[in-house]
């Protein structure tokens, strides 16, 4: 027998799981209309891809996954989009998101579906499956489950099955491990071959032995190593953490990642949707969902996401004194914004509320330093330490005291005598400290921006002086040239007397044509007669002949100029 471990802390409220968990799951009736949020997971909105007026088929593609970290959205059934804009949403802000609105024909007409076999196909392919299909964790993160299956830096030794469901009011899990066992352990086998983990251990609270039972039969028809474990009822044991604390008796301190430790934890319904998903090619198009409270017929239906909660909850025979609605559990729920908001993926239970069931806080009171939070508190931290700094707005302080490691279970709220909102205080500094890194972010974002275009304008001032500089000195070469080049070519013209003012024109001529003969006798100088070496006889005669023909030309030329000067 496997030994199991504890975590800190933990209360022991009320479970109130007997209203809703004696009747079979039932599947809720079509809705009037469809209102589907894009956005329903971690990461970046989906974006569409149809228009109004189309006409679309159940589990047709209807939202596109954007960037690295989303997932994809589905027409829940067959029907024809009538809008696409904001609308308020199932979120604790109460704000608007955007939504397709579909109203249903009736026919249910399904897309082609197609399955695969995860043995043959390689763990890339089946993860673009899985984020096609829209899979996201249904225990409430709703985190998409392809990137929580892809390799990390260690490899994975135990993949962890949470069925604990350790929050009140709240069956849906215990349900579906009742009525569909073998695809949750069918889920379990895909994500353990993905993954190559050695062991698969699946975690169910001791207060529900009927799907202890079904579990472990279905586990022993499985070729893979599971173990279905009872671990004690004790809240918050179905945060991720504290099961796997539980059943391995590893810690996943702060800031360190389970995967580092070599073990990764999925809900049970995830597993359900990933055997949906790659088994029979079936997108996320519907989750189990308990409906309980102040209703006359408490028990889980299984609901298109985009239902609005008032269509469901009068399913389930509200009574007259219903005061509103509260989706998920009394700890960690959040009281919806409006009753015609859509059922979503993260949508795990609905409680109808009264004044009787949830009366009116009391008055909170000043914390008397009873140190009770502290106790109960599953990650170690001091609740009153943080209750003042998120008070007093001493974010900073507050964060150094490891606010983030707060998982709002609201077990320091429930054991409270003061009644003080302990967990109200600390969303509300979470918020504040998120709202100044974002802040910070986008100053440094600017400023670096400024920076660089200050840069940017340097450079170009600087590019534009050494080109300038360039220019110039290129001018100044191109000038220096072209004077030397002048310089050469005067020297080589033939220099010319002055003329006197009122010479004699006879003077004149003669002193161009004695010019002319010094610059051809200077040329001639200049020359340097080439192949003069080594020469033959007959050559020799031929120059010297050449030489005494220039001599007579040169004569006569003599004494042309001394008859011209007689007269």
């Amino acid at each position: 027998m496997r030994p199991l471990f504890k975590f800190h802390g933990g209360v022991h409220p009320p479970t109130n799981k007997s209203q809703s968990n004696q009747t079979p799951i039932v599947q809720a009736a079509l809705p009037s209309k469809l209102v589907i949020p894009l956005y329903q997971h971690v990461g970046n909105r989906a974006t569409p891809t149809v228009e109004i007026g189309q006409r679309v088929l159940k589990g047709q593609l209807i939202g596109m996954p954007e960037g690295n970290l989303s997932s994809a959205v589905h027409a829940p059934t067959s029907g024809t989009v009538t809008a696409i804009d904001m609308q308020q949403v199932a979120h604790p802000s109460g704000m608007d998101d955007l939504c397709i609105t579909m109203i249903p024909d009736g026919l249910d007409e399904w897309i082609k579906r197609e399955g695969m076999d995860y043995r043959t196909t390689s763990p890339a392919d089946l993860r673009f499956a899985l984020r096609m299909a829209g899979v996201v964790g249904l225990g409430g993160a709703t985190f998409p489950s392809d990137q929580k299956l892809k390799p990390g830096k260690r490899k994975i030794q135990t993949l962890v099955i949470n069925g604990a469901e350790c929050e009140p009011y709240i069956t849906c899990d215990d349900l579906l491990m009742r009525e569909r066992a073998l695809e949750i352990i069918r889920g379990a086998e895909i994500m353990r071959f993905m993954l190559d983990a050695e062991t698969v251990l699946i975690g169910i609270e001791d207060n529900k032995p009927e799907a202890i039972a079904a579990m472990q039969a279905a586990a022993a028809t499985s070729q893979d190593k599971m173990e279905v474990i009872a671990v004690p009822t004790l809240y918050p044991g179905g945060g991720a953490k504290q099961l796997i604390r539980v059943l391995t008796g590893i810690e996943v301190a702060a800031g360190v990642r389970s995967t580092d430790l070599g073990v990764q934890c999925f809900n049970v319904g995830t597993a359900y949707g990933v055997h949906l998903a790659i088994t029979h090619g079936e997108p996320m198009i519907s989750r189990i969902v308990t409906i309980t409270g102040n209703v006359g017929k408490a028990q889980n239906f299984e609901v298109l996401f985009g239902t609005p909660a008032a269509e469901l909850v009068a399913q389930a025979n509200p009574l007259a004194d219903t005061s509103g609605y509260l989706m998920g559990g009394p700890m960690m729920g959040f009281r919806l914004p409006s009753e015609q908001v859509g059922i979503i993926k993260a949508s795990n239970c609905v409680i109808v509320m009264s004044d009787a069931l949830f009366p009116p806080s009391p008055p909170a009171m000043p914390c008397i330093r009873c140190t009770r939070c502290a106790e109960v508190c599953p990650s170690e931290l001091q609740p009153q330490e943080l209750y003042w700094f998120a008070k007093s707005k001493n974010f900073e302080k507050a964060r150094d005291y490891h606010l983030f490691d707060c998982i709002e279970c609201g077990a320091c709220s429930y054991v409270c005598p003061s009644h003080i909102p302990l967990v109200q205080y600390y969303r509300y500094a979470k918020g504040e400290i998120w709202e100044q890194d974002s802040n910070k972010k986008a100053s440094d974002a600017a400023r670096d921006r400024h920076e660089f275009r200050e840069l940017r304008i340097e450079r170009e001032k600087q590019e534009k002086a050494e080109k300038l500089a360039a220019k110039e000195k290129a001018a100044l070469e191109a000038k220096e040239k072209a004077a030397l080049e002048a310089k050469e070519k005067q020297a080589l013209q033939p220099a010319v007397a002055p003329v006197k003012p009122n010479a004699d024109p006879e003077d004149t001529i003669q002193m161009k044509i004695q010019t002319a003969i010094d610059h051809a006798k200077q040329q001639a100088a200049a020359i340097k007669p080439k192949n003069t070496e080594q020469l033959t006889p007959e050559q020799q005669a031929e120059i010297a002949e050449i030489e005494a023909r220039r001599a007579h030309i040169r004569e006569l030329a003599r004494s042309s100029v001394e008859e011209h000067t007689k007269e």
